[in-house]
């Protein structure tokens, strides 16, 4: 268990030695064991002075409940399984109660419940969840499917959500399914992907804070950049942060599937004229984008490209990566292996 850091310091009546003063919150990396594995996750509590050293940490129900919580998340994200935010965020994009949800995928009732706040879903149930997170048609099956469960018009109800959701999602659900069709082949962790599957929301999350940070972002600058995040994400963590491919392209590393990239819907690409009357891609910040997919490691990684290569026009970034070993050793249309990233030049 790891040293604890001082989050605030709290005026409360203390449990344990029945006095009112101030009391440290804190916070450190803790270790439990989920399902015979061993997980590491944040954990809070609070810290009273008067009480001898061994003996002075104490937590209340919220607080134990939340840590409990962090835990069985942490347990979900080793195992590539949903956390409980992503859970709650599947059901209010469909507007749904806890029991409706648990009904139109044809569980118990409670079942939603306690994977928002108790229990760890298993692969089988994940999969289910994931279908109708990405696809409002699946929804509309389950709905048939399951549709006894239901009065007539609550039916009627849920039916126009999905409807809703499926006229405001269509575009992205049909452009994301393209995307994803040219990865077919990489669907398993490897030294192609840098052992990271495609995540879609990660890159457009990625590309919208790079295009906030650099004025007049075009194509072939963001491909090289998206390739410069992923190396040195897997030079300094041993793993890759979106996912992407990258062949050896003339212009450098260019990512499996880069005009279908260009049209993901959180995506914001205006063609433009340059000063040769030339057409160019200029992609732009998306408006409201979420960047809660982005972890303090992705941003401090992002953060590094970023203030390398922001007054890098297109051609300098080209000429640069053209330099690296990663290009260097390998042939035109090769994929470029995640393991040359490690001999990538220092930022």
């Amino acid at each position: 268990m790891e040293a604890s850091t001082l989050i605030r310091k709290v005026h409360m009546e203390c449990p344990l030695c029945d006095k009112m003063h101030e009391i440290e919150e804190r916070k450190r990396t803790a270790e439990i064991t989920l399902k015979g594995d061993k997980v590491t996750y944040e954990e809070r509590f609070y810290c009273c002075a008067n009480v001898a050293e061994d003996e002075n940490e104490f937590e209340t129900g919220a607080m134990m409940n939340e840590n409990l919580l962090n835990a069985r998340n942490a347990y979900r994200l080793k195992h590539a399984l949903l956390t409980s935010g992503e859970i709650i965020e599947i059901r209010e994009s469909y507007g749904l109660s806890q029991v409706d949800l648990a009904r139109l995928l044809g569980w118990g009732e409670a079942t939603i419940s306690r994977y928002e706040s108790k229990a760890i879903q298993d692969e089988a149930y994940d999969t289910m969840l994931r279908l109708i997170k990405d696809n409002p048609l699946q929804a509309l099956d389950f709905l048939k499917k399951n549709a006894s469960k239901f009065s007539e018009s609550k039916k009627k109800e849920i039916k126009a959500r999905i409807v809703e959701k499926l006229d405001t999602y269509g575009k992205e659900y049909l452009t994301r399914q393209a995307f994803e069709a040219e990865y077919a082949d990489y669907e398993d962790p490897s030294d192609s992907n840098g052992f990271v599957t495609l995540d879609i929301d990660k890159i457009e999350a990625a590309v919208s804070y790079i295009a906030e940070r650099v004025s007049n972002l075009f194509k072939v600058k963001l491909m090289k950049m998206l390739w410069y995040v992923d190396s040195l994400s897997y030079k300094m963590f041993g793993s890759a942060m979106t996912g992407l491919v990258y062949r050896h392209n003339d212009m450098g590393a260019l990512p499996v599937g880069h005009y279908k990239l260009m049209n993901l819907d959180n995506i914001e690409v205006r063609e433009e004229e340059s000063i040769n009357y030339e057409s160019m891609l200029h992609i732009y910040p998306k408006k409201g984008m979420d960047y809660h997919k982005l972890s303090d490691r992705d941003k401090k990684v992002l953060d590094m490209v970023i203030r390398k290569f922001k007054n890098f026009k297109a051609q300098e970034i080209v000429d640069y990566m053209h330099a690296e070993n990663a290009y260097l050793k390998t042939k035109p249309g090769e994929i470029i292996p995640f393991s040359l990233a490690k001999e990538i030049r220092d930022f």
